[in-house]
Protein backbone atom coordinates (compact mmCIF):
# COMPACT_ATOMS: atom_id res chain seq x y z
CA UNK A 1 0.00 0.00 0.00
CA UNK A 2 1.49 3.25 -1.36
CA UNK A 3 1.52 6.84 0.49
CA UNK A 4 -0.59 7.77 -3.35
CA UNK A 5 -3.39 6.04 -2.25
CA UNK A 6 -4.18 8.75 0.66
CA UNK A 7 -6.48 11.30 -0.91
CA UNK A 8 -9.28 13.20 0.76
CA UNK A 9 -12.17 11.91 0.74
CA UNK A 10 -14.71 14.66 0.51
CA UNK A 11 -17.13 14.09 3.05
CA UNK A 12 -18.42 17.09 4.38
CA UNK A 13 -16.78 18.60 7.90
CA UNK A 14 -20.01 20.27 9.49
CA UNK A 15 -19.44 20.39 12.81
CA UNK A 16 -17.13 18.14 14.13
CA UNK A 17 -14.61 18.08 11.24
CA UNK A 18 -13.86 14.93 8.70
CA UNK A 19 -10.81 12.70 8.67
CA UNK A 20 -8.69 12.21 5.56
CA UNK A 21 -8.21 9.90 3.34
CA UNK A 22 -10.17 7.06 2.60
CA UNK A 23 -10.79 4.24 5.60
CA UNK A 24 -8.68 1.65 4.68
CA UNK A 25 -5.49 3.68 4.20
CA UNK A 26 -6.15 5.64 7.70
CA UNK A 27 -6.42 2.16 9.54
CA UNK A 28 -2.74 1.41 7.26
CA UNK A 29 -1.37 4.93 8.88
CA UNK A 30 -2.78 4.22 12.51
CA UNK A 31 -0.98 0.19 12.15
CA UNK A 32 2.22 1.65 10.71
CA UNK A 33 2.22 4.42 13.48
CA UNK A 34 1.39 2.39 16.16
CA UNK A 35 3.95 -0.17 15.35
CA UNK A 36 6.62 2.66 15.31
CA UNK A 37 5.49 3.32 18.81
CA UNK A 38 5.82 -0.27 19.59
CA UNK A 39 9.45 -0.36 18.12
CA UNK A 40 10.11 2.60 20.20
CA UNK A 41 8.65 0.93 23.50
CA UNK A 42 10.64 -2.20 22.82
CA UNK A 43 14.22 -0.51 22.49
CA UNK A 44 12.98 1.48 25.83
CA UNK A 45 11.83 -1.39 27.96
CA UNK A 46 14.23 -3.20 27.07
CA UNK A 47 16.27 -2.29 30.18
CA UNK A 48 13.61 -3.31 31.97
CA UNK A 49 13.19 -7.16 30.86
CA UNK A 50 16.91 -7.54 31.56
CA UNK A 51 17.49 -5.40 35.11
CA UNK A 52 18.27 -8.51 36.87
CA UNK A 53 21.36 -9.69 34.67
CA UNK A 54 22.46 -6.20 34.17
CA UNK A 55 22.43 -5.53 37.95
CA UNK A 56 25.01 -8.48 38.15
CA UNK A 57 27.08 -7.38 35.51
CA UNK A 58 27.91 -3.86 36.41
CA UNK A 59 27.62 -4.72 40.43
CA UNK A 60 24.58 -2.18 40.84
CA UNK A 61 22.98 -0.65 43.47
CA UNK A 62 18.75 -0.23 43.43
CA UNK A 63 19.64 3.97 43.82
CA UNK A 64 22.00 2.84 40.64
CA UNK A 65 20.36 1.29 38.83
CA UNK A 66 17.26 3.35 39.13
CA UNK A 67 19.44 6.27 38.19
CA UNK A 68 19.80 4.51 35.16
CA UNK A 69 16.12 3.75 34.32
CA UNK A 70 15.64 6.83 34.83
CA UNK A 71 16.91 10.84 34.98
CA UNK A 72 19.86 10.36 32.06
CA UNK A 73 16.99 9.16 29.48
CA UNK A 74 14.13 11.11 31.12
CA UNK A 75 16.23 14.47 30.90
CA UNK A 76 17.66 13.90 27.59
CA UNK A 77 13.99 12.83 26.15
CA UNK A 78 12.04 15.79 27.59
CA UNK A 79 15.11 18.33 26.46
CA UNK A 80 15.27 17.52 23.11
CA UNK A 81 11.52 16.74 22.66
CA UNK A 82 10.93 20.41 22.76
CA UNK A 83 12.96 21.60 19.80
CA UNK A 84 11.75 18.41 17.78
CA UNK A 85 8.32 19.06 18.04
CA UNK A 86 8.91 22.97 17.00
CA UNK A 87 10.09 21.07 13.87
CA UNK A 88 6.93 18.91 13.80
CA UNK A 89 4.73 21.93 13.74
CA UNK A 90 7.07 23.21 10.72
CA UNK A 91 8.23 20.68 8.73
CA UNK A 92 7.86 17.47 6.87
CA UNK A 93 6.38 14.92 10.06
CA UNK A 94 6.78 12.13 8.14
CA UNK A 95 10.75 12.98 7.54
CA UNK A 96 11.50 13.66 11.16
CA UNK A 97 9.34 10.76 12.65
CA UNK A 98 11.88 8.49 10.35
CA UNK A 99 15.13 10.10 11.34
CA UNK A 100 14.49 10.17 14.90
CA UNK A 101 13.53 5.84 14.33
CA UNK A 102 17.38 5.50 12.82
CA UNK A 103 18.56 7.19 15.99
CA UNK A 104 17.37 5.17 18.47
CA UNK A 105 17.77 1.89 17.02
CA UNK A 106 21.66 2.57 16.56
CA UNK A 107 21.89 3.80 19.71
CA UNK A 108 19.34 0.82 21.26
CA UNK A 109 22.19 -1.95 19.37
CA UNK A 110 24.99 0.10 20.58
CA UNK A 111 23.57 -0.29 24.47
CA UNK A 112 24.44 -4.10 23.81
CA UNK A 113 28.07 -3.40 23.23
CA UNK A 114 28.73 -1.44 26.38
CA UNK A 115 31.87 -2.38 28.26
CA UNK A 116 30.63 -0.36 31.28
CA UNK A 117 28.90 0.93 33.22
CA UNK A 118 29.09 4.51 31.80
CA UNK A 119 29.31 3.75 27.87
CA UNK A 120 25.79 2.14 28.71
CA UNK A 121 24.24 5.16 30.29
CA UNK A 122 25.91 7.33 27.40
CA UNK A 123 24.35 4.91 24.87
CA UNK A 124 20.55 5.35 26.99
CA UNK A 125 21.01 8.84 26.70
CA UNK A 126 21.17 8.36 22.53
CA UNK A 127 17.97 5.88 22.99
CA UNK A 128 16.14 9.22 24.68
CA UNK A 129 17.05 11.78 22.04
CA UNK A 130 16.00 9.66 19.31
CA UNK A 131 12.81 8.66 21.09
CA UNK A 132 12.37 12.39 22.05
CA UNK A 133 10.86 12.80 18.33
CA UNK A 134 8.68 9.82 18.09
CA UNK A 135 5.53 10.80 19.62
CA UNK A 136 4.88 14.32 18.95
CA UNK A 137 4.88 14.06 15.14
CA UNK A 138 2.79 11.09 15.33
CA UNK A 139 0.25 12.55 17.44
CA UNK A 140 0.04 15.11 15.11
CA UNK A 141 -0.52 13.10 12.04
CA UNK A 142 -3.00 11.27 14.05
CA UNK A 143 -4.34 14.19 14.59
CA UNK A 144 -4.80 15.62 10.95
CA UNK A 145 -6.24 11.94 9.73
CA UNK A 146 -8.49 11.15 12.01
CA UNK A 147 -11.62 13.65 12.95
CA UNK A 148 -11.80 14.81 17.23
CA UNK A 149 -14.97 12.37 17.24
CA UNK A 150 -12.92 9.57 16.24
CA UNK A 151 -9.40 10.60 17.99
CA UNK A 152 -9.82 9.09 21.41
CA UNK A 153 -10.39 5.77 19.62
CA UNK A 154 -7.52 6.07 17.07
CA UNK A 155 -5.32 7.51 19.77
CA UNK A 156 -5.97 4.95 22.24
CA UNK A 157 -4.93 2.31 19.68
CA UNK A 158 -1.51 4.16 18.83
CA UNK A 159 -1.14 4.44 22.73
CA UNK A 160 -1.03 0.73 22.48
CA UNK A 161 2.32 0.68 20.98
CA UNK A 162 3.65 1.43 24.85
CA UNK A 163 2.00 -2.08 26.14
CA UNK A 164 2.41 -4.17 23.06
CA UNK A 165 5.99 -2.72 23.26
CA UNK A 166 6.36 -3.89 26.74
CA UNK A 167 5.30 -7.58 25.77
CA UNK A 168 7.38 -8.19 22.74
CA UNK A 169 10.19 -7.04 24.41
CA UNK A 170 9.25 -9.80 27.19
CA UNK A 171 8.67 -12.35 24.55
CA UNK A 172 11.90 -11.36 22.92
CA UNK A 173 14.19 -10.05 24.95
CA UNK A 174 13.64 -12.38 27.84
CA UNK A 175 14.59 -15.69 25.32
CA UNK A 176 17.55 -13.36 23.70
CA UNK A 177 18.75 -12.48 27.16
CA UNK A 178 18.86 -16.27 28.20
CA UNK A 179 21.29 -17.22 24.92
CA UNK A 180 25.02 -17.81 25.53
CA UNK A 181 27.68 -16.54 23.40
CA UNK A 182 28.72 -19.62 22.73
CA UNK A 183 25.43 -21.15 21.49
CA UNK A 184 25.18 -17.73 19.01
CA UNK A 185 28.30 -18.66 17.88
CA UNK A 186 27.81 -22.37 16.91
CA UNK A 187 24.34 -20.76 15.21
CA UNK A 188 27.02 -18.66 12.80
CA UNK A 189 29.10 -21.43 12.78
CA UNK A 190 26.17 -23.77 11.06
CA UNK A 191 25.08 -21.15 8.95
CA UNK A 192 28.89 -20.86 7.58
CA UNK A 193 29.36 -17.26 8.38
CA UNK A 194 32.71 -17.03 9.61
CA UNK A 195 32.97 -13.43 9.33
CA UNK A 196 30.79 -13.46 12.45
CA UNK A 197 32.59 -16.31 13.96
CA UNK A 198 35.90 -14.64 14.20
CA UNK A 199 34.01 -10.73 15.64
CA UNK A 200 34.89 -11.72 19.06
CA UNK A 201 35.06 -14.03 22.02
CA UNK A 202 31.67 -15.08 21.92
CA UNK A 203 32.26 -17.31 25.35
CA UNK A 204 32.29 -13.95 27.23
CA UNK A 205 29.26 -12.39 25.32
CA UNK A 206 26.12 -12.42 27.78
CA UNK A 207 22.43 -12.65 26.41
CA UNK A 208 21.59 -9.60 28.23
CA UNK A 209 23.85 -7.69 24.98
CA UNK A 210 22.45 -10.26 21.97
CA UNK A 211 18.77 -9.01 23.91
CA UNK A 212 20.25 -5.01 23.01
CA UNK A 213 21.83 -5.93 19.55
CA UNK A 214 18.63 -7.81 17.78
CA UNK A 215 15.60 -5.66 19.20
CA UNK A 216 17.77 -2.44 17.94
CA UNK A 217 18.69 -3.05 14.62
CA UNK A 218 15.15 -3.93 12.57
CA UNK A 219 14.39 0.08 13.37
CA UNK A 220 16.19 0.96 10.67
CA UNK A 221 13.80 -1.05 8.16
CA UNK A 222 10.58 0.37 9.79
CA UNK A 223 11.85 3.80 9.14
CA UNK A 224 12.18 3.38 5.72
CA UNK A 225 8.96 1.45 5.24
CA UNK A 226 7.66 4.61 7.11
CA UNK A 227 9.16 7.22 4.33
CA UNK A 228 7.74 5.19 1.53
CA UNK A 229 4.23 4.83 2.44
CA UNK A 230 3.05 7.44 4.39
CA UNK A 231 1.98 10.34 3.34
CA UNK A 232 2.53 13.71 5.11
CA UNK A 233 -1.20 15.09 5.89
CA UNK A 234 -2.37 18.74 5.24
CA UNK A 235 -2.41 20.50 8.61
CA UNK A 236 -5.98 20.85 10.08
CA UNK A 237 -7.43 18.81 7.61
CA UNK A 238 -10.12 17.19 9.98
CA UNK A 239 -10.73 19.90 12.47
CA UNK A 240 -14.14 21.44 11.94
CA UNK A 241 -14.00 24.82 9.59
CA UNK A 242 -14.84 27.09 12.00
CA UNK A 243 -11.73 25.98 14.37
CA UNK A 244 -9.33 29.01 14.15
CA UNK A 245 -6.35 28.42 11.64
CA UNK A 246 -2.55 29.32 12.71
CA UNK A 247 -0.32 29.69 9.59
CA UNK A 248 2.68 29.07 12.27
CA UNK A 249 3.03 27.48 15.75
CA UNK A 250 5.46 27.73 17.43
CA UNK A 251 6.58 26.71 21.84
CA UNK A 252 5.41 30.27 22.95
CA UNK A 253 2.49 30.15 21.46
CA UNK A 254 1.61 26.86 22.32
CA UNK A 255 2.28 27.81 25.80
CA UNK A 256 0.44 30.92 25.93
CA UNK A 257 -2.70 29.06 24.80
CA UNK A 258 -2.48 26.74 27.46
CA UNK A 259 -2.25 29.35 30.23
CA UNK A 260 -5.76 29.50 30.40
CA UNK A 261 -6.26 25.80 29.80
CA UNK A 262 -6.31 24.50 33.81
CA UNK A 263 -7.31 21.48 32.10
CA UNK A 264 -3.94 20.62 30.68
CA UNK A 265 -2.49 21.03 33.84
CA UNK A 266 -4.48 19.14 36.19
CA UNK A 267 -4.00 16.21 33.60
CA UNK A 268 -0.31 16.85 32.95
CA UNK A 269 0.33 16.53 36.43
CA UNK A 270 -2.29 13.49 37.02
CA UNK A 271 -0.53 11.32 33.97
CA UNK A 272 3.21 12.33 35.10
CA UNK A 273 2.59 10.84 38.57
CA UNK A 274 1.20 7.58 36.87
CA UNK A 275 4.06 7.76 34.39
CA UNK A 276 6.49 7.85 37.85
CA UNK A 277 4.63 4.79 39.22
CA UNK A 278 4.25 2.78 36.01
CA UNK A 279 8.10 3.58 35.10
CA UNK A 280 9.14 2.68 38.40
CA UNK A 281 7.36 -0.56 38.90
CA UNK A 282 8.25 -1.79 35.76
CA UNK A 283 11.82 -1.09 36.11
CA UNK A 284 11.90 -3.01 38.90
CA UNK A 285 9.36 -5.84 38.74
CA UNK A 286 12.02 -8.37 37.37
CA UNK A 287 14.73 -7.88 40.49
CA UNK A 288 11.90 -8.08 42.73
CA UNK A 289 10.70 -11.33 41.70
CA UNK A 290 13.59 -12.63 41.47
CA UNK A 291 15.07 -11.73 44.47
CA UNK A 292 11.75 -13.07 46.32
CA UNK A 293 10.86 -16.16 44.52
CA UNK A 294 13.99 -17.05 42.25
CA UNK A 295 12.16 -15.99 38.86
CA UNK A 296 14.81 -15.50 36.43
CA UNK A 297 15.05 -12.58 33.75
CA UNK A 298 13.73 -15.57 30.93
CA UNK A 299 11.46 -16.85 33.21
CA UNK A 300 10.29 -13.50 34.32
CA UNK A 301 9.68 -12.76 30.49
CA UNK A 302 7.56 -15.23 29.46
CA UNK A 303 5.54 -15.96 32.69
CA UNK A 304 4.92 -12.09 33.85
CA UNK A 305 6.86 -9.86 31.84
CA UNK A 306 4.54 -10.69 28.70
CA UNK A 307 1.27 -11.26 30.23
CA UNK A 308 1.20 -8.08 31.94
CA UNK A 309 2.36 -6.16 28.73
CA UNK A 310 -0.77 -7.85 27.15
CA UNK A 311 -3.01 -6.66 30.33
CA UNK A 312 -1.86 -2.99 29.92
CA UNK A 313 -2.21 -2.96 26.05
CA UNK A 314 -6.16 -4.50 26.73
CA UNK A 315 -6.59 -1.58 28.99
CA UNK A 316 -5.34 1.05 26.85
CA UNK A 317 -7.63 0.01 24.35
CA UNK A 318 -10.50 -0.48 26.71
CA UNK A 319 -10.10 2.74 28.36
CA UNK A 320 -10.42 4.68 25.05
CA UNK A 321 -12.75 2.26 23.44
CA UNK A 322 -15.14 3.58 26.83
CA UNK A 323 -13.96 6.97 26.09
CA UNK A 324 -15.01 7.35 22.77
CA UNK A 325 -18.61 5.38 23.38
CA UNK A 326 -19.84 7.53 26.63
CA UNK A 327 -18.45 10.83 25.69
CA UNK A 328 -21.85 11.43 23.50
CA UNK A 329 -23.40 11.65 26.54
CA UNK A 330 -20.60 12.28 29.36
CA UNK A 331 -17.92 14.53 28.17
CA UNK A 332 -16.34 14.42 31.41
CA UNK A 333 -15.25 10.39 30.59
CA UNK A 334 -11.56 11.31 29.39
CA UNK A 335 -10.91 12.39 32.93
CA UNK A 336 -12.87 10.24 34.68
CA UNK A 337 -12.17 6.69 33.33
CA UNK A 338 -8.45 7.30 34.06
CA UNK A 339 -9.04 8.66 37.71
CA UNK A 340 -10.85 5.34 38.14
CA UNK A 341 -8.78 3.17 36.92
CA UNK A 342 -5.83 4.11 38.81
CA UNK A 343 -7.82 4.10 42.13
CA UNK A 344 -8.72 0.04 41.94
CA UNK A 345 -5.00 -0.89 40.72
CA UNK A 346 -3.63 0.13 44.09
CA UNK A 347 -5.21 -3.07 45.50
CA UNK A 348 -4.92 -5.43 43.00
CA UNK A 349 -0.74 -4.40 43.02
CA UNK A 350 0.01 -4.79 46.35
CA UNK A 351 -1.75 -8.08 47.19
CA UNK A 352 0.11 -9.39 44.73
CA UNK A 353 3.30 -8.41 45.22
CA UNK A 354 2.52 -9.90 49.06
CA UNK A 355 1.67 -13.42 48.08
CA UNK A 356 4.19 -16.78 49.19
CA UNK A 357 6.25 -17.95 46.47
CA UNK A 358 3.59 -21.27 46.05
CA UNK A 359 0.79 -18.47 44.46
CA UNK A 360 2.49 -16.52 42.63
CA UNK A 361 1.12 -18.25 38.87
CA UNK A 362 -2.55 -19.23 40.22
CA UNK A 363 -3.50 -16.08 42.26
CA UNK A 364 -0.77 -13.29 41.99
CA UNK A 365 -0.49 -13.37 38.24
CA UNK A 366 -4.35 -12.76 37.35
CA UNK A 367 -4.45 -10.04 40.16
CA UNK A 368 -1.24 -8.52 38.82
CA UNK A 369 -2.51 -8.39 35.01
CA UNK A 370 -6.50 -7.11 36.36
CA UNK A 371 -4.08 -4.25 38.34
CA UNK A 372 -2.21 -3.82 35.06
CA UNK A 373 -5.28 -3.50 32.98
CA UNK A 374 -6.99 -0.58 35.10
CA UNK A 375 -3.61 0.89 35.43
CA UNK A 376 -3.32 2.07 31.85
CA UNK A 377 -6.82 2.64 31.18
CA UNK A 378 -5.34 6.50 31.26
CA UNK A 379 -3.12 6.78 28.10
CA UNK A 380 -5.17 7.50 25.48
CA UNK A 381 -6.89 10.01 27.70
CA UNK A 382 -3.79 11.76 28.42
CA UNK A 383 -3.29 12.15 24.27
CA UNK A 384 -6.82 13.08 23.87
CA UNK A 385 -6.52 15.88 26.38
CA UNK A 386 -3.30 17.21 25.52
CA UNK A 387 -3.92 17.88 21.95
CA UNK A 388 -7.47 18.18 22.27
CA UNK A 389 -6.90 21.45 24.37
CA UNK A 390 -5.02 23.18 21.68
CA UNK A 391 -5.57 24.55 17.99
CA UNK A 392 -4.27 22.12 15.25
CA UNK A 393 -1.52 23.92 14.52
CA UNK A 394 0.47 23.41 17.92
CA UNK A 395 -0.73 19.72 18.40
CA UNK A 396 2.50 18.46 18.24
CA UNK A 397 4.18 21.43 20.83
CA UNK A 398 1.42 20.60 23.10
CA UNK A 399 2.15 16.64 23.12
CA UNK A 400 5.80 17.98 23.89
CA UNK A 401 5.06 19.74 27.08
CA UNK A 402 2.78 17.47 28.28
CA UNK A 403 5.63 14.85 27.53
CA UNK A 404 8.22 17.33 29.11
CA UNK A 405 6.41 17.00 32.50
CA UNK A 406 6.08 13.35 32.27
CA UNK A 407 9.61 13.52 32.16
CA UNK A 408 10.35 15.68 34.65
CA UNK A 409 8.16 14.88 37.54
CA UNK A 410 7.53 11.18 35.94
CA UNK A 411 10.24 9.33 34.23
CA UNK A 412 12.65 11.39 36.10
CA UNK A 413 12.64 11.20 39.70
CA UNK A 414 10.45 7.55 39.30
CA UNK A 415 13.00 4.56 39.41
CA UNK A 416 15.54 6.25 41.43
CA UNK A 417 12.64 7.27 44.00
CA UNK A 418 11.57 3.73 44.17
CA UNK A 419 15.51 2.31 43.91
CA UNK A 420 16.58 4.53 46.97
CA UNK A 421 13.40 2.99 48.95
CA UNK A 422 14.28 -0.08 48.21
CA UNK A 423 18.43 0.46 49.63
CA UNK A 424 16.52 2.45 52.93
CA UNK A 425 14.03 -0.41 53.33
CA UNK A 426 16.45 -2.82 52.95
CA UNK A 427 18.72 -1.38 55.88
CA UNK A 428 15.79 -0.94 57.73
CA UNK A 429 14.50 -4.81 57.80
CA UNK A 430 18.55 -5.46 58.33
CA UNK A 431 18.43 -3.08 61.27
CA UNK A 432 14.95 -4.40 62.73
CA UNK A 433 16.08 -8.05 62.30
CA UNK A 434 19.58 -7.95 63.68
CA UNK A 435 17.95 -6.56 66.71
CA UNK A 436 18.70 -8.64 70.31
CA UNK A 437 20.40 -11.31 67.92
CA UNK A 438 24.07 -10.99 68.46
CA UNK A 439 24.92 -14.05 66.00
CA UNK A 440 24.17 -10.98 63.69
CA UNK A 441 25.79 -8.13 64.40
CA UNK A 442 26.90 -5.27 62.69
CA UNK A 443 25.74 -5.49 59.07
CA UNK A 444 24.96 -3.05 56.07
CA UNK A 445 22.99 -3.19 52.61
CA UNK A 446 26.50 -2.07 50.96
CA UNK A 447 28.38 -5.54 52.68
CA UNK A 448 25.01 -7.31 51.77
CA UNK A 449 25.26 -6.62 47.80
CA UNK A 450 28.61 -7.06 47.62
CA UNK A 451 27.90 -10.82 48.44
CA UNK A 452 24.63 -11.03 46.38
CA UNK A 453 25.96 -9.26 43.37
CA UNK A 454 29.47 -9.66 43.46
CA UNK A 455 31.41 -11.81 41.14
CA UNK A 456 34.68 -13.71 42.15
CA UNK A 457 37.85 -12.45 40.80
CA UNK A 458 36.07 -8.70 39.13
CA UNK A 459 33.82 -7.28 42.20
CA UNK A 460 36.61 -5.94 44.88
CA UNK A 461 36.70 -7.03 47.91
CA UNK A 462 34.18 -9.75 47.14
CA UNK A 463 35.90 -13.28 48.48
CA UNK A 464 36.56 -11.25 51.63
CA UNK A 465 32.88 -10.27 51.83
CA UNK A 466 31.45 -13.90 51.47
CA UNK A 467 34.26 -15.66 53.80
CA UNK A 468 33.21 -13.03 56.60
CA UNK A 469 29.63 -13.30 56.59
CA UNK A 470 28.08 -16.16 59.00
CA UNK A 471 25.21 -17.92 57.74
CA UNK A 472 22.39 -16.07 59.76
CA UNK A 473 23.87 -12.70 58.01
CA UNK A 474 24.01 -14.22 54.59
CA UNK A 475 20.26 -15.19 55.19
CA UNK A 476 19.38 -12.40 56.86
CA UNK A 477 21.01 -10.52 53.29
CA UNK A 478 19.49 -12.60 50.68
CA UNK A 479 15.55 -11.93 52.80
CA UNK A 480 15.83 -8.26 53.12
CA UNK A 481 17.28 -7.95 49.21
CA UNK A 482 13.97 -8.97 48.02
CA UNK A 483 11.82 -7.22 51.32
CA UNK A 484 12.96 -3.88 50.77
CA UNK A 485 12.47 -3.68 47.07
CA UNK A 486 8.51 -5.23 47.94
CA UNK A 487 7.88 -2.40 50.27
CA UNK A 488 9.43 0.15 48.31
CA UNK A 489 7.07 -1.12 45.17
CA UNK A 490 3.78 -0.67 47.23
CA UNK A 491 5.05 2.65 48.57
CA UNK A 492 5.63 3.46 44.63
CA UNK A 493 1.92 2.33 43.65
CA UNK A 494 0.24 4.28 46.04
CA UNK A 495 1.10 7.41 45.01
CA UNK A 496 -1.69 6.55 42.33
CA UNK A 497 -4.21 8.22 44.55
CA UNK A 498 -2.59 11.86 44.37
CA UNK A 499 -2.74 10.86 40.43
CA UNK A 500 -6.25 10.18 40.50
CA UNK A 501 -7.31 13.13 42.63
CA UNK A 502 -5.78 15.54 39.61
CA UNK A 503 -7.34 13.60 36.44
CA UNK A 504 -10.69 14.33 38.08
CA UNK A 505 -9.84 17.75 38.85
CA UNK A 506 -9.09 17.82 35.22
CA UNK A 507 -12.52 17.41 34.39
CA UNK A 508 -14.31 20.26 36.17
CA UNK A 509 -12.85 22.63 33.26
CA UNK A 510 -12.67 20.12 30.89
CA UNK A 511 -15.83 20.77 28.76
CA UNK A 512 -14.54 25.05 28.97
CA UNK A 513 -11.01 24.06 27.67
CA UNK A 514 -11.43 21.75 25.09
CA UNK A 515 -11.55 23.13 21.30
CA UNK A 516 -11.99 20.20 19.84
CA UNK A 517 -15.71 18.75 19.99
CA UNK A 518 -15.42 15.32 21.63
CA UNK A 519 -19.50 14.79 21.10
Amino acid sequence: MGAATAVPTGAASGAVGSSFGSPAYRLYVLVVLTAVYTLNFIDRNLLNVIGGPIIKEFGLDDTTYGFLNGPPFAFFYAVMGIPIAMMADRFNRVVILALCISVWSIMAALCGLAPSFVFLLIARVGVAVGEAGGTPPSNSIIGDYFKPRSRANALAIFAMGVTIGGALSNYFGGPLAGIKGATLQSWFEGAGWDWAVNLTDWSKVEGWRIAFVVTGAPGLLMALLLLLTVKEPPRGFSDPPTDKKFERANILETLKELTHKPTFWFMGVGAALTALVGYALTGFQQPMMQRLHGVDATHFAFEFGGPLAICSALGTFTGGFIVDRVSGKFDRAVSIVPAVGLLLAIPLYCYAYYLPTEQIYTVGRPLWCLGAFFHYSYIGSQYTIGQGVVSQRGRASAVAILLLMIALLGNLPGPPLTGFMSDLFMQNLINANAAGHPDIGELTAKTCRVMLTGRPGFTPGYEQVVSSLSAAQKTLCTTTYGGGLRQAMVATALIFIPAALFFFLSSLTLKKDMVSKMG
